[in-house]
């Protein structure tokens, strides 16, 4: 049995990162200074820059996460969660894969070990604490609808049909423009630099139309789509060691 190897992990979002590099050195030093007082192995200091915590969509979580589960080290730690992830729903999927795979995760502001009792405690509040949000959610979400629906009002996005008939009309008209061969006379592109030269206003006051606006507006009944899903990264399975992740 050798000695447990960690990745210290550390990250600047684009703000913090323009305002200042402290943030950073700060983050370095506690980490470095936190796996040589257990007597661990440093095994890579990974870092982010100019990264947003909304999501675990970061190359350098992203890598270490992957190595982790490959088994090239046993644990991971991060200064703050924040560094880690601003999701309540991604950290208390990553303490359920680090407890599957045996990985150790210490976040050092919170005072979290995932190998010690209060660490699993932690794990196990956090997941209800998501499942709960999931539920919250998605409840008020059904609720405000269904009170909506009842006053008579559209429960989508408003719509430049809705809004702005007389445009939505004239988009529908040069698209239905023919060429004598049956082709289109005008592209979706063509009609949206048209209504950009001429500085008519968007449904949402963006800057500038664009396709999927006009195709939007000028097709009967609007574009369905379906709607963006939130952007979830799958937690890397791998086979580790698994005697490993019990040193102390």
């Amino acid at each position: 049995m050798g000695t447990l190897r960690a990745i210290g992990y550390a990250r600047v979002s684009t703000s913090e990162q323009v305002v200042s590099g402290a943030g950073l050195v700060d983050q370095r030093r506690k980490l470095i200074a936190e796996i040589e007082h257990r007597g661990w192995d440093l095994a890579d200091l990974v870092v982010d820059e100019g990264e947003s915590g909304k999501d675990l969509d970061r190359p350098g979580i992203r890598g270490a996460l992957d190595r982790l589960a490959a088994g090239d080290a046993d644990a991971l730690v991060v200064t703050k969660l924040d560094r880690l992830t601003r999701s309540t729903l991604d950290f208390a999927e990553m303490l359920a894969w680090a407890g599957r795979l045996g990985v150790r995760l210490l976040v050092l502001d919170l005072g979290i070990d995932t190998s010690t009792e209060t660490g699993k405690l932690v794990a196990s509040v956090m997941a209800s604490v998501a499942e709960w949000e999931r539920g919250a959610i998605a409840s008020r979400t059904r609720d405000a609808a269904a009170i909506r629906r009842s006053r008579g009002e559209k429960t989508g996005r408003p719509s430049v049909r809705s809004t702005n008939p007389e445009t939505a009309n004239r988009i529908a008209a040069m698209r239905a423009e023919l060429t004598p061969a049956g082709r289109h006379l005008h592209t979706w592109q063509a009609i949206a630099d048209q209504l950009n030269t001429e500085g008519v206003p968007t449904i949402r006051r963006g800057a500038l139309w664009r396709v999927s606006a006009v195709q939007s507006a000028g097709t009967p009944g609007g574009i369905i789509r379906k709607p963006p899903a939130a952007k979830r990264i799958a937690l890397p399975e791998g086979k580790r060691n698994g005697h490993r992740h019990a040193l102390a």
